[in-house]
């Protein structure tokens, strides 16, 4: 699946500098594309974040908690593949753009857009080796092999 190219209808690529906005408290988010060191903006697989207070888990296989230092949101990965990044949240109209740099330098771009999420249970579990996050009916597990997405 190919996402909008920036600047396209749906994602505007012209976002104003300066300091970004935090993450929602709460939130269920699928990414609708990823663009790495200003390559185009594509989405090969299904990825979801979910953000329930200062902690998220993401299907890719990290969980963790999150902190905003008034310009970026940094996202420290607790359980799963290590390290932290950090970006700088712009809102879309509903989607979230963000830009930010991996823990080995590269760049990315990457537009999230909220997925219908309930007012049911909510909230975040960890143990030794694992951490999950639920908003709702979206759940995502993360443990030191792989990140899991299940919708109830």
């Amino acid at each position: 699946m190919t996402a909008p190219e920036p600047g396209s209808a749906g994602h505007s690529g012209d976002l104003p500098d300066g300091p970004g906005v935090p993450v929602p408290e709460h939130g269920a988010w699928l990414r609708r594309g990823i663009s790495r060191n200003g390559g185009p903006l594509v989405e090969d697989r299904e990825v979801v974040w979910l953000q329930a207070g200062s902690y998220y888990a993401d299907s890719r296989g990290f969980a963790g908690t999150t902190s905003f230092d008034g310009s970026q949101v940094h996202f420290h990965h607790l359980t799963g593949e290590p390290g932290e990044d950090a970006g700088t949240f712009r809102w879309d109209g509903a989607n979230l753009v963000e830009r930010g740099t991996n823990p080995d330098g590269s760049t990315f771009l990457e537009v999230w857009t909220p997925l219908p999420a309930d007012d049911g249970a909510c909230g975040s579990w960890s143990g030794p080796d694992h951490h999950v996050v639920r908003l709702g009916r979206h759940v995502v597990h993360v443990d030191s092999r792989t990140g899991t997405y299940w919708r109830l």
